[in-house]
């Protein structure tokens, strides 16, 4: 199979264009998201159309997780891996998952409380978007020395993904919206959760590289399993599986960090 695709690369020229084609798409979709989050400033914020806006930017920015997946996939199948691919990759995970949430966040926040921000929260709430927007760039360029440089490869990431960190923010817009929660309450917790996640994604903890994850399902029962009871979980309760398992795979990190920590101290204090 893979030679027949390799034969076909080599016959059929434009396919080299098919993986920066899905990762400008990708990128396209965060402008939409950016450009559609303005919006909410021509609807009234209070009667609940404003939020319809900031749930379809989540939804946009979700819908270039899809490029941002098939991309790698496109590369690796027509075997059309290039340096500049790996750059704009980066530049277009910037764009949707570094600016668009940031943008989304800050924008929400400014518009959900039921009084005009004064100054000191206007600068609190953009320190905090700042903080996200400045780690998914410090991710995304130590991600392209491990890729460029070292050459690294394996099935973890050193801190928390920027798709990962942009999901945690658009599944939890998702589910307020979704459940009708106050939002105007997620308003104040959101800026924070987000510069957490921007703190995150610049930690040494190790991430699950989930696009290598969903590539081994074929080779491995237990993960086709899980899978499959996710995919289960995701068309029957839909936004609120997802949320569930995004801020799962949020937490993992920290948690197996906890969690071999309190292996360590339990192997020191039997060893002494």
């Amino acid at each position: 199979m893979k030679q027949r695709f390799r034969s076909l690369f080599l016959t059929q020229k434009w396919l080299k264009y098919v993986p920066n084609s899905l990762t400008l798409c990708n990128s396209l979709c965060g402008f939409a998201a950016i450009l559609y989050t303005l919006r909410a400033y021509e609807r009234d914020f209070y009667d609940g159309n404003a939020l319809g806006v900031f749930a379809v930017s989540a939804l946009m920015i979700c819908f270039a997780m899809v490029f941002d997946a098939l991309d790698g996939f496109a590369a690796r199948l027509f075997n059309a891996a290039s340096m500049h691919g790996i750059q704009m990759d980066s530049l277009s995970d910037m764009v949707t998952f570094g600016v668009a949430p940031a943008t989304l966040v800050a924008i929400m926040t400014h518009s959900l409380r039921e009084w005009a921000l004064n100054r000191p929260q206007e600068i609190v709430v953009y320190v905090l978007c700042s903080v996200y927007l400045g780690c998914a760039a410090l991710r995304l360029a130590t991600y392209n020395v491990h890729a460029i440089v070292e050459k690294k490869s394996s099935e973890k990431f050193s801190g928390l993904p920027s798709p990962g960190a942009a999901a945690a923010i658009c599944v939890t817009v998702l589910f307020a919206y979704d459940c009708r929660l106050d939002l105007h309450r997620l308003a104040f917790v959101l800026p924070a959760y987000a510069a957490v996640l921007g703190l995150l994604m610049v930690s040494p903890i190790s991430y699950l590289h989930v696009g290598k994850w969903l590539i081994s399902v074929k080779r491995n029962r237990r993960r086709a399993a899980a899978l499959i009871v996710m995919l289960g979980l995701i068309a029957v309760f839909r936004v609120n599986a997802l949320a569930v398992l995004v801020t799962m795979y949020v937490l993992s990190g920290p948690v197996m960090v906890i969690v071999r920590k309190f292996r360590r101290d339990s192997e020191s204090a039997i060893l002494g």
